[in-house]
């Protein structure tokens, strides 16, 4: 028989508001902002005005601490399901403000009508119709006189009974003494199995990942400045995405504009570049790993908890070391140079946008690489042509889809055994051998997703090495990425649809090329043995119909670049299927080409 993991107590929802109030219960950010609309908390009134259960909160106690003084200390409790409830309830009843996704401070009012006893969001229409109690957070204030409240309403509204309405506004003032269900977890289960029990209970099935854990850790401790690192997250996130924030920041939060995360990434705010824009998670991979030499993050919650994983308990010594080092990290990350250095290189690789950064974990061990390497002394350079072989050779394999927190600590861990520049060359070179280029690397790029890694390989590709574009005389790829060029089916999609092929089929990536899309617009829906012939007629004379290319070795140029086979000039038009694999040939010797540019 199985040992029961939990406990189940009833308590006033004015206790576990003073709970809140106190720091008893620490409500971190662990599963989303605030995103509960108005009328959502509306409806969580009506339902505890009435009576009916609004359901269980969960929450799961901190490890208790050893402290350096050798005494004990009980951790906080952190609250696991329930967060939207408990802030929809602390903005209604006791009028704070809450911070939106957006960070965005707002205030949430609802309306209550004594006589019909009915809420609402309060309105500008409600504000001055003297029938509603505007904010019902009036009533629970501190200095809150039922009687007072009773006999103004009454005054206000001339027909109302007093007996009435003190009774309503009674029952709405009792409300906080209606109870909810807490289940607390114990303190030693593991955050695995806390965050199985959260996805079971909750309906939502919001996803809860370890990242939130460490964030919620990092949140709730005020001893070693976790607020304010918790900030510096949060706010360089949301900076990346939108600069604008920062002057909010600055009128808003004295306190962190104080502190030294601020000037070390205030730099956001005059940038607009989106081709990496982590989110906490992100940041927390990178910082952890960079500095602990470690890949899995339910072991930076395990250390910022204080855990000795060698006796098993938990020290106060240890958690504040670890703060420690989380701060260095995240400072590393935020660093202008770092992430600058970062972007650069994955630009100098050809990765010159956004759109082609589709392996997150890919680019943040690409960071992590780059920080370790900075720090060991390791040529800037060679560390960047390091950084840029492995980022390619993780994408093209795949290195970090599937499980990245195993490979992550794998190869974090082989690094600080074998040194940065001798297991990246030992993996590359195992990972991709020759053979990778000619028999495995085709084949994969037989897929019609033009999100793949191979036709994001082949197009940054294109771009390092300066092709043009499709039958473009000085426009190159990498401007056609930079402004959003047309993909051209070669084999037109119209054309292939007549045959019968289904989607999957006529959009393989090797039916893409990347052109103008006046080229594009002027090929139509041709089948591709007469715009081919009229390609080769317009460099031998004939009139100019495709582009400006009128130079037979230029053209032929054109067409090695976009690896389309010369034997198109000569009117020799496969089928499809040998047309393909043809080409996939020819992406992959270029893709090949490409990789020994960089190193």
């Amino acid at each position: 028989m199985s040992t029961q993991r939990y406990s189940v107590t009833p308590h006033p929802i004015e206790t576990i508001l003073a709970w809140v109030k106190s720091g008893e219960i620490a409500i971190p950010e662990i599963q989303r902002p605030f995103v509960w609309d108005a009328t959502k908390v509306r409806n969580l009134l009506d339902s505890l005005y009435r009576g009916y259960p609004v359901g269980y909160l969960i929450t799961w106690r901190n490890p208790t601490v050893k402290l350096k003084d050798g005494s004990l200390s009980a951790g906080k409790r952190i609250l696991i399901d329930g967060q939207q409830r408990i802030t929809a309830l602390m903005a209604a009843l006791l009028g704070r403000e809450v911070i939106t996704k957006d960070y965005d401070t707002v205030r949430i009012r609802i309306a209550f009508h004594p006589v019909e006893e009915r809420f609402e969001v309060s309105n500008p229409a409600i504000a001055k119709n003297p029938a509603w109690i505007e904010d019902i957070s009036v009533l629970f204030s501190p200095e809150a006189d039922l009687i007072d409240l009773t006999e103004d309403y009454v005054a206000k509204n001339p027909g109302a009974d007093r007996k009435t309405i003190g009774k309503a506004l009674q029952r709405l003032g009792k409300i906080v003494n209606n109870h909810v269900g807490v289940i607390e977890l114990a303190e030693d289960l593991d955050i695995e199995t806390v965050t199985e029990i959260f996805i079971r209970v909750n309906s939502a099935g919001v996803e809860l990942s370890q990242a939130d854990f460490a964030m919620s850790k990092i949140a709730v401790n005020e001893k070693y400045g976790g607020n304010l690192l918790r900030k510096a997250i949060d706010y360089f996130c949301h900076l990346a995405v939108a600069p604008e924030f920062a002057s909010k920041i600055e009128k808003s939060d004295l306190e962190f504009a104080k502190s030294e995360f601020w000037p070390a990434m205030r730099w956001l705010k005059d940038v607009n570049d989106d081709l990496y824009d982590p989110t906490y998670a992100d940041m927390l991979r990178v910082a952890f790993t960079f500095e602990f030499g470690r890949g899995r993050l339910q072991d930076l919650v395990a250390l910022l908890s204080g855990r000795n994983f060698e006796t098993k308990q938990y020290e106060e010594a240890i958690a504040e070391e670890s703060f420690a080092k989380l701060k260095s990290g995240i400072l590393a990350f935020i660093n202008r140079t770092h992430f600058d250095r970062l972007t650069m290189i994955l630009r100098s690789a050809g990765f010159v946008t956004g759109d082609l950064i589709t392996s997150r974990n890919a680019v943040n061990f690409a960071y992590i690489l780059y920080l370790r390497g900075r720090r060991e002394g390791v040529p800037a350079d060679e560390l960047e042509r390091l950084v840029r072989r492995w980022y390619v050779m993780s994408i093209l394999t795949g290195r970090y889809t599937g499980n990245p927190e195993t490979t992550f600590d794998y190869d974090i861990r082989q690094i600080d055994a074998q040194g940065i520049t001798q297991y990246v060359e030992t993996v590359i070179e195992n990972e991709l051998p020759p053979t990778f280029w000619t028999g495995m690397l085709p084949q994969l790029m037989e897929t019609s997703s033009a999100q793949s890694p191979y036709f994001i390989a082949y197009l940054a590709a294109q771009a390092r090495l300066g092709d043009k574009g499709f039958l473009s005389t000085n426009i190159t790829v990498r401007d056609l990425l930079l402004n959003r060029g047309d993909k051209h089916h070669i084999f037109p999609r119209k054309y292939l649809q007549k045959q019968g092929l289904s989607r999957g089929r006529y959009n393989q990536i090797a039916n893409f090329v990347m052109a103008q899309s006046e080229i594009n617009i002027a090929i139509g829906d041709k089948p591709p043995e007469v715009y081919f012939k009229e390609i080769a007629e317009q460099v031998n004379g004939g009139p100019k119909r495709y582009g400006g290319i009128t130079d037979p070795e230029i053209l032929r140029q054109n067409f090695e670049e976009n690896c389309l086979p010369t034997s198109l000039l000569d009117g020799q038009v496969p089928d499809y299927e040998t047309f393909l694999a043809e080409r996939r040939r020819l992406m992959s010797l270029r893709i090949k080409r490409w990789f020994e540019v960089l190193g």
